[in-house]
């Protein structure tokens, strides 16, 4: 098994990608398998949120890059931002993940919590996509990238 501890300040040519979804990529410790097969563990520190695009050096000092997988996620979409923002306080204040584009917003699906959207006047669909969501007011070592969003 190979061990991965360290993030990779510059780019740098990539040997192998870890395809992880978010819950997977906000945990410090954990088992997984590279894309190629090979069973890796991970151990980042506490708080570390792993990013899509993210380099990873493995001990071995391959480069591995982290991919977000694709999520089943729901997906509100509004031009009117008061509702936007209304739905994201109703979300935050169950401590869900969001992530937040331009008129619109996404959460992990969850049928109950699609009920409460609803109720709030919102439409939801769902949708499969990579999960990005923001990182939160003390966001840590997180940080965002620049990806083109659905």
């Amino acid at each position: 098994m190979i061990t991965i501890s360290k993030r990779l300040g510059e780019q740098r040519p990539v040997d192998v990608r870890l395809v992880l979804p978010f819950e997977q990529r906000s945990r410090s410790r954990l088992r997984a398998r590279l894309e190629n097969g090979e069973e890796a563990g991970v151990f980042m520190e506490r708080g570390d949120v792993l990013r899509g695009g993210d380099l990873l050096l493995a001990e071995d000092g391959r480069v591995i890059e982290v991919v977000a997988a694709d999520e089943v996620l729901s997906r509100v979409e509004s031009a009117d931002p008061w509702q936007l923002a209304r739905v994201s306080y109703h979300l935050g204040n169950r401590h869900v993940p969001v992530q937040i584009g331009a008129g619109w917003l996404r959460y992990p699906h969850d049928h109950v919590l699609d009920g409460m959207v609803r109720a709030l006047g919102s439409s939801v669909t769902l949708e499969i996509a990579p999960f990005e969501p923001e990182a939160g007011a003390y966001g840590g070592a997180a940080h965002s990238h620049a990806h083109a969003h659905r």
